[in-house]
C-alpha cells in the first residue's frame, strides 16, 4: 500500500520576480500536483475529482483574464450561469498576476476540499517566496485573490452538488440484467444522482446520449453472452501487455486489499487526475508559459469535468451488470477480474469517455502529433509508458477496460463515441479560448 503524504515544497529558491517562464509553469504545475495528493488523501471519487480540477484551475484562468482579457478573455458567456467577476482597476492596481495564479490554485482547493485545509501551508509558501524581490504589493495580491475565490465559490455553490445527500437513497433494481454491488466490500454506488449537478458548457447531462447498451441475454447464441464471453476469456489469456496496459489506466480510488481478514484501501488517482497529470507533462515538455499552461489545463478540466457529468448520467439510466457479476453468475463462480470492479454501473465506460474527450481537447490545442512519456504512475510502482499521440494514450485507456476485467466492448466504443462528442462540443462552443497553442519546440 502507498503511503501517502503531502510533499511541501519550499519555493524561495524557485521563484522570484524575474523567474523564467518555465519555472513559473513548473510551478503551476507542482502546484497541481499537491492538490492532486490531497484528492488521493480524500479519495475523491472520479466525478468528485473532475469537479473539483475544474473550480480549481477555472479561478487560476480567470484570475489571468483579469491581467489579459483581450488575449484570454474570460469564460463569462462561454460557460452556464457564470456571470464573471467583479473586480475594479483599483483592486488590480499593485498587484501581481503570477503571484495571485499560484496563490489561487490553492486558495481555490482550501475551500473545495474536504481537507483542503492542509494546502494552506502551501500557499503561505508562495506567498512568502515572492517577498524579497516582489515589487508589487503583496497584501493587495492576496487580498484580490480572496475576492476572486470568494466570487467563483458563489458559482460553484450554485451547481446544485450540495442538494444531492437530499436526493431519494439509491435502491437497486430487481433483475438480472442490474447493477450488483461487487467483491470484495460491496460498496454502495457512487454518486448516483451525479447528473442533476451543472455542467459548464453542455446544454444537459443528456446532450450526448449512447445507444442503449446490448441487452441482457443468457443464452450463449446471444450479442451479450458472446460479450460477457470476450471478458471472460481476456481473463484467461491477456498478454503481459495487455495486463501492463491494464494496471497503467486502472486509476481506481475505491481499489481495497484483502489479506486474510484484513482489508485497505490501495490509494489511486482518479482518471481525470491522470489526464491532469499528462497536460503537467506535455506543457512542461513543449516549455509553455504560464499563462498557455494555465488556458490548457483550464480546458482539460472543464472537458473532463461534463464528460463524467454525460458519463453518469448514462450509468444510472441504463443500470447495468458489471461482467464480475455475470461470469460469476453464468461462467466460473470464482472467477476475478484482473483490475478491482469500481462502485457504480458498467455502461458507458468512464474512462473511455473522460480519456477521449481529453484527448479530443489536447489534441486540438496541440494541433500536431506530440509524443510523450507518461511517468503519472511511477510514483504507483508502475513504469513509464510511450506515446505517439494523445489519441493513442485515450485508445489504450479505453481498450484497458477490457483487459482488466471490468467493461464489455459496447461500454468501451459507446464512451468513446460519447467522449469526443463533448469534447467537440466544448472545442466549438469557447471558440477562441480554446485555439491552438504557440510552441517552443527545444
Amino acid at each position: 500500500m502507498r503511503k501517502i503524504g503531502i510533499t511541501f515544497f519550499l519555493l524561495i529558491c524557485v521563484i522570484t520576480v524575474n523567474a523564467k517562464k518555465s519555472s513559473l509553469t513548473e510551478q503551476y504545475i507542482h502546484n497541481l500536483k499537491q492538490v492532486t495528493d490531497v484528492m488521493l488523501n480524500d479519495v475523491a471519487s472520479p466525478v468528485a475529482a473532475s469537479r473539483y480540477y475544474a473550480y480549481i484551475t477555472m479561478a487560476t484562468y480567470e484570475i489571468q483574464s483579469l491581467y489579459y482579457p483581450e488575449k484570454y478573455p474570460s469564460l463569462k458567456g462561454y460557460i452556464n450561469g457564470y456571470n464573471g467577476l467583479n473586480i475594479s482597476n483599483e483592486q488590480l492596481f499593485q498587484t501581481d498576476g503570477n503571484l495571485a495564479v499560484l496563490l489561487g490554485i490553492f486558495r481555490t482547493a482550501e475551500k473545495l476540499l474536504p481537507s483542503g485545509y492542509i494546502l494552506k501551508i502551501s500557499g503561505d509558501s508562495v506567498f512568502k517566496a515572492f517577498r524579497p524581490a516582489l515589487k508589487k504589493d503583496l497584501f493587495k495580491t492576496s487580498k484580490l485573490v480572496d475576492s476572486v475565490v470568494k466570487q467563483i465559490m458563489i458559482y460553484v455553490r450554485a451547481d446544485r452538488f450540495n442538494t444531492l445527500n437530499n436526493m431519494p437513497r439509491y435502491v437497486l433494481k430487481e433483475g438480472g440484467g442490474y447493477w450488483q454491488p461487487t467483491p470484495p466490500v460491496f460498496m454502495s454506488p457512487i454518486e448516483p444522482h451525479w447528473n442533476k449537478v451543472r455542467p459548464f458548457f453542455l446544454d444537459s447531462a443528456q446532450q450526448f446520449k449512447v445507444q442503449p447498451p446490448t441487452p441482457y441475454d443468457t443464452l450463449p447464441s446471444s450479442s451479450f453472452y458472446k460479450q460477457v464471453y470476450e471478458v471472460y476469456a481476456y481473463g484467461q489469456k491477456a498478454t503481459k501487455e495487455e495486463q501492463d496496459i491494464a494496471n497503467f489506466w486502472d486509476c481506481n480510488p475505491f481499489a481495497v486489499q484483502q489479506i486474510g481478514h484484513i482489508e485497505f484501501g490501495l490509494k489511486k488517482i482518479s482518471p481525470g487526475g491522470h489526464w491532469v497529470g499528462i497536460g503537467g507533462i506535455v506543457t512542461r515538455q513543449t516549455d509553455l508559459d504560464l499563462h498557455e499552461t494555465v488556458r490548457v489545463h483550464t480546458l482539460l478540466s472543464l472537458v473532463l469535468a461534463d464528460a463524467f457529468i454525460a458519463c453518469w448520467d448514462e450509468k444510472y439510466r441504463s443500470n447495468r451488470i458489471r461482467p464480475e457479476t455475470v461470469i460469476r453468475r453464468l461462467i466460473d463462480p470464482r472467477w476475478k477480474p484482473l483490475l478491482q470492479t469500481p462502485p457504480f454501473p458498467e455502461y458507458v465506460s468512464g474512462h473511455s469517455v473522460a480519456s477521449n474527450a481529453a484527448a479530443e481537447v489536447l489534441t486540438a490545442l496541440f494541433v500536431s502529433p506530440l509524443p510523450y512519456k507518461d511517468d503519472t504512475e511511477v510514483e504507483f510502482g508502475l513504469p513509464i509508458r510511450n506515446f505517439t499521440s494523445f489519441n493513442q494514450a485515450a485508445s489504450e485507456a479505453s481498450i484497458s477496460r477490457l483487459y482488466g476485467g471490468i467493461h464489455y466492448r459496447d461500454a468501451i466504443e459507446q464512451g468513446i463515441w460519447q467522449g469526443r462528442e463533448v469534447a467537440k462540443f466544448m472545442i466549438t462552443k469557447l471558440g477562441v479560448i480554446c485555439r491552438p497553442v504557440y510552441i517552443n519546440r527545444r
